[in-house]
């Protein structure tokens, strides 16, 4: 009778597991043991695959919660079919995603590129591309006896073939910069998805450059990007996890890690420490070079099998070239084709060839000498520019002098055709000077943070932090001042007798004085809430019923922050118009006494506590089906800021009404419930819009002060969509990112080198 061992599983004899079964030279025994290890799942009284499959059963145990004495049952975990249902609404939005992600990046124009790669054990040692690997028996899953190698050599039509062949499901992509390492992330997310069955995880692409591994474990950030990216993945279970984290938790995700070199230099070595820690499936991409470095000494990425990306020959790409342009310049092509194969050692040929060797160079030769070839001056299909040119050693004598023109001739022939995207209208095209301007502002903003993810709400996050305070301090000091000063003139109207002059004196009194007050106040808690969870967007809309609610630590926060800073601000009014408005002979008797100007903070606060409070409350989670975009999310902001005007004024208007009802007759009340009410939704409500959401970061900045100073566009987004479509951008979720790192860097260098006056970097 065989036992069962601590973690459930039955030990084979002799010490081996059931992954003995696979291994073999050449990964036979891994596509074997794939056709016969099935799923097994029990939910309810249904079984979904064989129930055991062992060649000899010793002890079968089977827990039947119904079967279990009265007062033994298991504590509460989220429920299963909640979480299951997520995950499987999360891979149809994956795909559909990722799809058109491919049709924008226009892998297959005219034909997908034939990516190819070797087993990373297969490359000798001393040789450039050498990366170090982990064991065959640890991959294999059997550390206690010699395994055979698997043969993974293959190209980008039989990633996922190959990929299911590694016994772990763990595998580490390298190559040099451009080399197809995204793109092969990308198709192994779709064909694993098209192949996918119910309850399997579902793999996602997932940017590494923003992860820090020292402030949040993989699991964590990997929840955290799916809450952001995802909607309704920020929805609570009944354990008090998110959804996101419970996928995670369930492994019912297989991250795609893509960028391990965009990790923060110091931070490389320990994000390497902490991925090997974990057991799940995943995929790793880096630069060749960067993960050598790293894991020199290691047994590197533990369990897992690695592949190096090979370059491309002239012959794999002649096709590609041919048919992305124009039949009238297939001889030219013919002929620099031949002459790189006719004279492989002359020096415009060897550059050449070393340059055709990466997909990313590839496609930009296809869009800068293709189909649409343009020149940097302006004029389309200029006769002059033809592949021959890159033959001109005079011209381009290195292979980074090619590269470099190519860069530099991206954006402007990109920016002279129209958007390929058959689905959308075409957008307002973009002049290629501005354009290249922008989106040089775009990459020096990434180069300073230090990612690769352009996130809408952090635009204008590089501006220094007084600077970043002054816009916002000023734009809520100008919307409360304004809204005070027009609010009082027709209450000194009404009220008093001074007549139409003194009011309009008091009013812009007053509302200096009241605006720069609140302007000071909320520069003061902009600027302790920057970098903080407070100003990033959150997949939630405001619904008064249904819906999961926040009743935790942000609710408490808010609550707190609204009480303490309206009586504090309120406070300062009271301060400013007994003490300056009477020397200037603007009292109008209106303010009451002692026992008034006590009441008004804690009126304020309440008030401001109270509108807060809701504003939490009522935030609830998108639902999953719904996708996330830049444009959804920031959408579903200014809906959430347009509602919160309606809650302060709410709220200001009831509490300051009833309030008064102690001290002033009904009509007066009514009265002051109408003023606080629309001062607090223009007033109050828009100063609490700009400086503690990320629609009112991104109004003040991206929408207001950067286009004013030239550095953006006025209509952003459209510009960042069109940019998608050009293939310049890609969309990933709710951010923006370059097409490629190494463009991005061009363009930053070109935008710091514009700046300064210096040479642009490299």
């Amino acid at each position: 009778m065989a036992d069962v061992s601590d973690d459930g599983e039955t030990p084979e004899p002799d010490g081996r597991d059931g992954e003995d079964r696979e291994g073999g030279e050449g990964g036979e025994g891994g596509e074997s043991s794939e056709q016969h290890c099935g799923r097994n799942e029990m939910s309810g009284g249904t079984v979904h695959g064989s129930m055991v499959q062992a060649d000899r059963i010793g002890t079968l145990i089977i827990n039947n919660p119904a079967a279990q004495p009265p007062g033994t049952e298991q504590a509460p975990h989220d429920d299963p079919d909640e979480v299951a249902e997520a995950a499987e609404k999360l891979a149809a939005e994956v795909h559909k995603r990722w799809e058109r992600e491919e049709r924008r990046r226009r892998l297959k124009d005219p034909k997908l590129l034939p990516v190819r790669w070797t087993t990373a054990d297969r490359i000798p040692e001393g040789h450039r591309d050498k990366i170090p690997m982990d064991h065959w028996e640890l991959i294999h899953g059997r550390p206690l006896q010699r395994s055979g190698r698997l043969d993974l050599d293959g190209e980008l039509t039989h990633i996922a073939r190959v990929y299911r062949k590694i016994p772990t499901r763990r595998l580490v992509v390298a190559g040099e910069a451009g080399s197809g390492k995204t793109s092969l992330g990308l198709r192994l997310v779709l064909d694993l998805l098209d192949t996918r069955t119910p309850g399997e995880p579902v793999p996602e692409i997932f940017s590494l450059g923003s992860w820090d591994p020292e402030a949040d474990t993989l699991e964590a950030w990997l929840g955290n990007r799916l809450s952001r990216d995802t909607s309704g993945m920020d929805a609570v279970t009944t354990d008090g996890r998110t959804i996101a984290a419970a996928i995670v938790d369930r492994e019912l995700i297989l991250p795609v890690l893509d960028g391990f070199d965009e990790i923060a230099e110091g931070l490389q070595a320990k994000a390497l420490e902490q991925l090997s820690e974990t057991t799940m499936p995943l995929v790793l991409t880096s630069r060749t070079a960067t993960y050598a470095d790293v894991a020199r000494g290691t047994r590197a990425l533990k369990r897992a099998a690695a592949i190096v990306l090979t370059a491309l020959t002239p012959e794999e790409s002649k096709e590609y070239l041919i048919l992305g342009s124009a039949t009238a310049v297939k001889p030219e092509w013919q002929h620099v084709l031949a002459e790189l194969h006719d004279r492989p050692d002359a020096p415009a040929g060897r550059n050449l060839r070393e340059v055709l060797g990466t997909p990313l160079m590839v496609s930009l030769v296809r869009d800068v000498y293709g189909e649409r070839a343009s020149t940097g001056d302006g004029r389309h299909d200029d006769p002059r520019r033809t592949p021959l040119d890159l033959l001109d050693t005079r011209r381009f004598g290195t292979r980074t002098a090619i590269e470099e023109h190519l860069l530099s001739s991206f954006v402007p022939s990109a920016y002279r055709r129209n958007p390929r995207a058959p689905d959308t209208a075409p957008p307002r095209n973009w002049t290629p000077q501005r354009a290249q301007r922008w989106l040089g502002y775009l990459a020096d903003h990434l180069d300073r943070g230090g990612g690769p993810d352009l996130e809408w709400w952090k635009l204008g996050t590089s501006m220094s932090l007084t600077a970043r305070t002054a816009v916002i301090s000023l734009l809520a000091g100008l919307s409360f001042g304004l809204t005070t000063a027009i609010g009082n003139i027709p209450v000194d109207l009404i009220a008093t007798s001074h007549g139409l002059g003194f009011a309009i004196r008091r009013g812009l009194v007053v509302g200096l004085l009241h605006g720069l007050v609140f302007g000071l106040a909320l520069g003061f808690v902009y600027r302790r809430a920057a970098g903080t969870e407070m100003l990033k967007p959150r997949p939630v809309r405001i619904r008064l019923f249904g819906g999961g609610r926040d009743l935790g630590e942000r609710f408490l926060h808010k609550t707190v922050l609204g009480t303490l800073v309206g009586a504090g601000i309120a406070l300062a009014f009271v301060l400013a118009d007994r003490l300056l408005l009477p020397p200037l002979g603007l009292d109008d008797g209106l303010g009451g006494g002692l026992v008034a100007a006590a009441q008004f903070p804690l009126t304020i606060g309440l008030s401001a506590g109270i509108a807060l409070a809701l504003t939490a409350w009522a935030e609830t989670p998108i639902d999953v089906k719904e996708s996330v975009s830049c444009a959804d999310l920031l959408r579903q902001n200014r809906a959430n800021v347009v509602s919160h005007l309606l809650v302060w004024a709410l709220v200001l208007g009831l509490v300051a009404g009833l309030g008064s009802t102690f001290t002033e007759t009904p009509l007066r009340s009514l009265q002051l419930g109408l003023v606080f009410g629309i001062e607090g939704a223009f007033g109050a409500g828009f100063g609490y819009g700009f400086c503690l959401t990320a629609w009112g970061q991104w109004v003040a900045l991206a929408r207001v002060w950067l286009p004013l100073t030239g550095r953006l566009p006025w209509r952003l987004v459209a510009f960042l969509d069109d940019a998608c479509k050009r293939d310049v951008l890609r969309q990933t979720g709710a951010v923006y990112q370059f097409r490629h790192a190494r463009l991005q860097k061009h363009l930053a260098g070109v935008y710091a080198a514009g700046r300064t006056g210096a040479a642009p970097r490299r």
